[in-house]
């Protein structure tokens, strides 16, 4: 079948309608297992053999992560699109900020989801940073090779999605069930275009052109995370006009303002306006979202851009990034470190990525 065949109302009502059974079996034993969440949260990465207390879900859960990828020979492209992460990060960092991060609050049912997590709204400077460690965890050299940290990194964010889920579903007596299950396959879907699809389009606003087998790399590796992170393979785009086809239709069916995505574009915006590492963006915070979004998702967002972009911020945002990271790092290493040593300052403590542990 061709994969455009997919992309009609039919068929992403009934993808809308679906979760991530094997991550919501497993948190369903975490959840009464909180010295295994614990475990889980102290590894470095995946271990070979798991203890023996742990519950047959949760060994099937990460047994998923030791098998071999199915679609290997589609995928020979990893290191290059390493590679591109390394010559563009700090353009990439900051089109997660400008870019793909307030697009997802646009689309009304999905931003429900993540204006019900407080510190979404009232810490985005820290969900900001967590999710820049996550882009560059994704993205560190020999990530899916020979560097097998990366399961655990999308084992547990998988993890993290089940949990949300569950919370809402069992506890949030305000959960409207016309918006679709929580954190669904067709919004983490739409979440996963906004990390490869809108990242190329946004280089391409920034001056950066990737040529079409750049493009088509950068879709596939999202494709192997997307795999890692749960979602339907069949669905997930393979060229550019497939991810132009299926935004197309998510975004048609989805794009709507509310209550809930202009609280989360509010809060982000504050943070831009007075928190950023990076101060020679701040003031122009606004304009270069409305830039980057386009006139229809800022009108839905109430963007209201106020100036004309100098030259040297556009610049700013391509050398440095949200974060205040700046100049050609000799290593894809150095600038990790310099990630961390950074966010660790400003936060009072390292950033990472774990699960929910329960308060003793």
């Amino acid at each position: 079948m061709n994969k455009l065949d997919l992309y009609n109302s039919e068929k992403l009502d009934r993808l809308r309608g679906q979760q991530d059974p094997l991550a919501d079996h497993a948190v369903s034993k975490l959840l009464i297992r909180p010295d295994i969440i614990e475990s889980i949260n102290s590894w470095d990465q995946i271990p070979d053999n798991f203890p023996k207390n742990f519950p047959k879900e949760i060994n099937g859960f990460f047994n998923f992560y030791t098998e071999p990828f199915p679609f290997e020979s589609q995928f020979s492209g990893l290191r290059h699109v390493q590679e591109i992460f390394f010559k563009h990060l700090t353009l990439m960092l900051s089109l997660l900020g400008l870019y793909a991060l307030p697009y997802t609050y646009a689309f009304g049912n999905g931003a429900e989801v993540l204006v019900r997590s407080r510190r979404m709204v009232e810490d985005p400077g820290r969900r900001l940073a967590e999710t820049a460690l996550f882009i560059l965890e994704c993205y560190r050299p020999g990530a899916f090779l020979e560097d097998k940290r990366i399961f655990l990194v999308l084992a547990k964010v998988r993890l993290i999605h089940a949990f949300s889920r569950h919370f809402i579903q069992k506890y949030d007596n305000t959960w409207d069930f016309s918006w679709g299950p929580p954190i669904n396959q067709e919004d983490m879907m739409a979440t996963n275009l906004s990390f490869s699809l809108l990242i190329y389009r946004g280089m391409r606003k920034a001056g950066v052109n990737l040529g079409q087998s750049d493009k088509e790399a950068l879709l596939q590796y999202w494709k192997c995370i997307g795999y890692y992170l749960g979602l339907n393979m069949d669905f997930l785009p393979d060229s550019p006009k497939e991810a132009f086809e299926l935004e197309k239709m998510i975004k048609r069916r989805h794009l709507r303002a509310s209550s809930a995505g202009k609280t989360l574009i509010k809060s982000l915006l504050h943070h831009y306006q007075n928190g950023l590492l990076q101060p020679a963006i701040a003031p122009f915070s606004a304009d270069l979202m409305a830039y980057f979004l386009g006139k229809p998702i800022s009108e839905v967002l109430d963007i209201d851009p106020k100036n004309q972009i100098p030259d040297f911020v556009l610049g700013a945002v391509m050398a440095f990034s949200l974060f205040g990271l700046g100049g050609k790092p000799k290593s894809f290493l150095e600038f990790y470190a310099q990630f961390r040593k950074n966010t660790a300052v400003k936060f009072g403590e390292n950033v990472t990525i774990k699960l929910p542990e329960r308060k003793h």
